[in-house]
C-alpha cells in the first residue's frame, strides 16, 4: 500500500489550493451581499480557466480537465475550505450529462464546460425527497415532443443556470430532460431564504404545459432513476471531501484562535477541556479523511462493482457529513461569542455544513443504503479494501 500523494496528486492539490485562495478573497462580500456581482463571478470564473480545474468530471477531449475519482476527490477537499459554498463557482457539470448524445453534447455539455452555460439539476418535489421514486412531474407524449408539468424544489444553482436537468415520469417511467429555463412554461414559484448563506440560490421552479422536443430526452426513456443514483454515487462522495476540507478549516482557525487567546492567564490552547476539543477533531479530520481516499481509489479500480460502491459512497457521506459538523460545532465553542458572528469563517462553516447531512440523500438515507448492502451482499465487502486489478 501506498499512502502517498504522487507527484501528480500533490501538483493537484496545490493547483486546487491557490484556486481557493484566489477565490477567497470573495467571501465577505458573497456573506454580505447574499451573492456575488456578474462582474467577480466573471473574475473566477478567468481564475478557474486559467487553474485548469473546470468540469475536473469530464473527459479532456470534451474540453474538461479529466480528473480520477481519487483526482477530483483531492481538489475538492481544498475547495471544501471556502466559505459561502463558493466552491460551486468551480463548476462541475452534472456527471449525467455524459449520456448526452453528440448533438446534446455540442448544444450543452461543450459550453456547460467551459463555463459559457450552466446546469442545475431539478429531482426533489414537494411530495418527493429523500425518494424519488415518489415523484409526480409527468412528461406527455406530444406530437414530436412532450409537455411536461409539475414543480421541483431545492434545484440548487437554479438562479445562475440558464438550462434544468428535469426528472419526469414518461409514461410512469422515470426520464431525465434537458429544459431550456427559457421556455414558455418554466417559471420560478418562489426562492426560499436558508439556514446558510450561498453563492447560488435553490429556487422552486412550476413547469406548466412546458413543449421540448423529442431530443430534451437525455440517456434514453425510462433511465433516470439510473441515470439519478449514478450521480448521487459520485456525488456523495465529493461531499465527503469538501465536508472534510471544511473541517479542517474549522479546526486550523480554532487552533490559531485557541493559541493567542488568553484567559485565566493562560493560552486557551494550554486548557484541557479546549486540548480534547483539538484531539477530537483531529480523529474526526483524519479518519474520514483516510476513508474518503480510499473509496475514491476503489472508483478508479477497472471492473469495480458499482452497487458496492454505491454503499461505499453513503458510507463517506455519512460518516464525512456528521463529523464535520461536529469539528465546526467545536470550533465554534472555542471561538466563543465571536464564534457566532457571521464575519468569522467558522460561524459560517457551522451554518453552511449543516445541510451536507441532508441533500443529497439525509444521513438517515446513508443508513438505509449501507444496511440494505449488508442484507443483499453481505458484511465483509464493506469492511474491506477492494483488490487492485
Amino acid at each position: 500500500m501506498e499512502f502517498a500523494y504522487t507527484p501528480r496528486l500533490a501538483e493537484l492539490k496545490q493547483r486546487a489550493a491557490d484556486l481557493t485562495a484566489k477565490i477567497m478573497q470573495h467571501e465577505d462580500a458573497c456573506e454580505a451581499a447574499n451573492g456575488l456581482t456578474p462582474a467577480a463571478l466573471d473574475a473566477i470564473r478567468q481564475d478557474v480557466l486559467a487553474s485548469g480545474l473546470q468540469a475536473i468530471n469530464m473527459p479532456e477531449e470534451w474540453g474538461g480537465a479529466g480528473l480520477s475519482i481519487l483526482e477530483q476527490v483531492v481538489v475538492q477537499d481544498e475547495l471544501g475550505k471556502l466559505t459561502n459554498a463558493l466552491w460551486d463557482t468551480v463548476w462541475r457539470p452534472a456527471n449525467c450529462l455524459r449520456a448526452c448524445t453528440p448533438r446534446q453534447r455540442e448544444r450543452y455539455l461543450a459550453p456547460d464546460i467551459l463555463g459559457q452555460r450552466r446546469d442545475a439539476v431539478a429531482i426533489t418535489e414537494p411530495g418527493a425527497g429523500s425518494d424519488p421514486a415518489g415523484i409526480e412531474t409527468t412528461a406527455t407524449p406530444d406530437g414530436d415532443g412532450y409537455r411536461i408539468n409539475g414543480e421541483k424544489w431545492f434545484v440548487t444553482v437554479g438562479d445562475a443556470a440558464d438550462f434544468l436537468i428535469v426528472l419526469a415520469l414518461v409514461d410512469q417511467q422515470p426520464t431525465l430532460f434537458l429544459v431550456d429555463k427559457d421556455l414558455p412554461g418554466v417559471s420560478v414559484k418562489r426562492t426560499p431564504r436558508y439556514t446558510h448563506t450561498f453563492v447560488y440560490e435553490h429556487p422552486e421552479f412550476l413547469f406548466e404545459d412546458v413543449k421540448v422536443g423529442a431530443d430534451a430526452v437525455l440517456g434514453g426513456i425510462g433511465n433516470g432513476y439510473e441515470l439519478t443514483r449514478d450521480w448521487f454515487t459520485e456525488e456523495r462522495l465529493m461531499i465527503g471531501a469538501r465536508t472534510i476540507g471544511a473541517a479542517e478549516r474549522a479546526l486550523t482557525l480554532a487552533v490559531e484562535w485557541a493559541a493567542q487567546r488568553i484567559q485565566g492567564g493562560q493560552p486557551l490552547i494550554e486548557r484541557q477541556l479546549i486540548q480534547g476539543m483539538i484531539a477530537d477533531s483531529v480523529v474526526d479530520i483524519t479518519t474520514n479523511r483516510a476513508l474518503t481516499h480510499q473509496v475514491a481509489w476503489e472508483f478508479d479500480q477497472p471492473g469495480s462493482n458499482r452497487k458496492l460502491l454505491h454503499a461505499k459512497a453513503a458510507t463517506v457521506k455519512l460518516a464525512a457529513s456528521e463529523a464535520s459538523n461536529r469539528v465546526a460545532d467545536r470550533a465554534v465553542q472555542i471561538f466563543g461569542g465571536r464564534g457566532y458572528i457571521r464575519d468569522y469563517p467558522v460561524e459560517r462553516l457551522w451554518r453552511e455544513l449543516r445541510v451536507d447531512r441532508i441533500w443529497e440523500g439525509t444521513s438517515e438515507i446513508q443508513r438505509l443504503v449501507i444496511a440494505n448492502e449488508v442484507t443483499k451482499r453481505g458484511l465483509s465487502s464493506l469492511l474491506s479494501f477492494a483488490d487492485a486489478r
